[in-house]
C-alpha cells in the first residue's frame, strides 16, 4: 500500500494545526488561571533572538496554507500577521484550516513531481513537489508547532506529549 501526497499533506496539516488550537487553550486558561497578561505569554520567546509565540503561529499557518496551495499549483491566501491576542491566534489557525479542508485529493495527487520554488532572501530554491513536503514543509511546520509547544511549557503551562501529539486517528 502506497501513501498518496494528499494523506501526507492535507490531513497531517489539518491535525497539527488542530492540535496547535488546543495547546493554545491550554496556554489561554493558563493566563486566566494564574491571572498572568495573555500578552506575556503570547509574546514570550525561549531565546531573545528566537521569534513569539504569536509568530510561530503565523509560520506555521503560513506553511501549511502555503504548502497546500503549493502542491495544488494555486496561490495562496496572504494572511497580514497582525494577530497577538489568543482569541486572534485562535481564528487564525481555524481560518487555516477552514482553507485546508477546501482542498481535495484530486488537487494534491501527482504533484510528487511539480516544480516548487521558494523565494528565499538568499535567492530562489527549487523542490520538486515531493522533496518540498518532505524535506521542507513538513519539518517547517513541526518546527513551529513544537516552538510554540516549548514557549509556553517553558512559561508553565501544563503540557505533555499528548497535548502535542492529540488525538490519534482511526
Amino acid at each position: 500500500m502506497t501513501i498518496s501526497m494528499y494523506q501526507a499533506s492535507i490531513p497531517v496539516l489539518i491535525r497539527g494545526l488542530t492540535n496547535l488550537q488546543a495547546i493554545l487553550g491550554k496556554g489561554q486558561a493558563h493566563a486566566a488561571e494564574k491571572q498572568v497578561d495573555p500578552s506575556v505569554l503570547t509574546g514570550a520567546r525561549l531565546f531573545p533572538d528566537m521569534l513569539p509565540l504569536a509568530r510561530q503561529v503565523h509560520i506555521a499557518t503560513d506553511t501549511a496554507k502555503g504548502c497546500a496551495a503549493r502542491l495544488a499549483g494555486v496561490e495562496a491566501p496572504k494572511y497580514e500577521d497582525v494577530e497577538f491576542a489568543f482569541d486572534e491566534l485562535h481564528a487564525r489557525i481555524q481560518k487555516t484550516i477552514d482553507y485546508l479542508k477546501e482542498f481535495n485529493a484530486a488537487q494534491i495527487d501527482g504533484s510528487e513531481t511539480r516544480e516548487v520554488t521558494l523565494k528565499m532572501r538568499s535567492g530562489p530554491v527549487e523542490f520538486t513537489g515531493m522533496s518540498y513536503l518532505l524535506g521542507f514543509a513538513m519539518p517547517n511546520f513541526y518546527f513551529h508547532i513544537t516552538t510554540a509547544y516549548d514557549i509556553l511549557r517553558h512559561n508553565g503551562v501544563e503540557l505533555g506529549k499528548l497535548d502535542y501529539l492529540g488525538k490519534p486517528n482511526s
